[in-house]
């Protein structure tokens, strides 16, 4: 079952004519994925991973900008997992506007980073077991 979220468009994420700048769509996708560990995680979801003994950077985020969202307009932000892998983790996510209107794509993936070592860690049982609820 996906998990959704909402999140209204804020003046300071747009640009003078009212659209949102391109680089504010990051902040809705991280956003959207920090909200969907802390549903699956039942508490702070990124306190709950730090709590695991990991570190989770983020390796890749792409976004796609496919329609323009304006100033008080509330979007429906949809977070699913991707199977994880042994030390990374994917999510796919897709804002819509209140039409239905897809309005933004994005995918993230994050790594497992032993703390100590600075290096990737076997994913702990518990975040595999969060993510693989889907």
């Amino acid at each position: 079952m996906p998990f959704i979220t909402t999140r209204t468009v804020l003046f300071g994420d747009c640009d003078p004519a009212g659209i949102v700048y391109t680089p504010r769509i990051a902040y809705f996708a991280i956003e959207a994925v920090h909200e969907f560990l802390s549903h699956r995680l039942g508490g702070e979801g990124l306190r709950k991973v730090f709590a695991m003994g990991i570190l989770p950077p983020a390796r890749a985020l792409s976004i796609e900008f496919v329609s323009p969202m304006t100033w008080d307009e509330v979007i429906s932000i949809e977070v699913r997992s991707e199977p994880p892998g042994a030390t990374s983790f994917c999510f796919a996510v897709e804002g819509r506007q209140a039409s239905g209107e897809v309005t933004f794509r994005a995918s993230m993936t994050q790594v497992s980073i032993c703390p100590e070592s600075k290096q990737p860690t076997a994913l702990p049982a518990a975040l595999r077991q969060a993510l693989s609820n889907d």
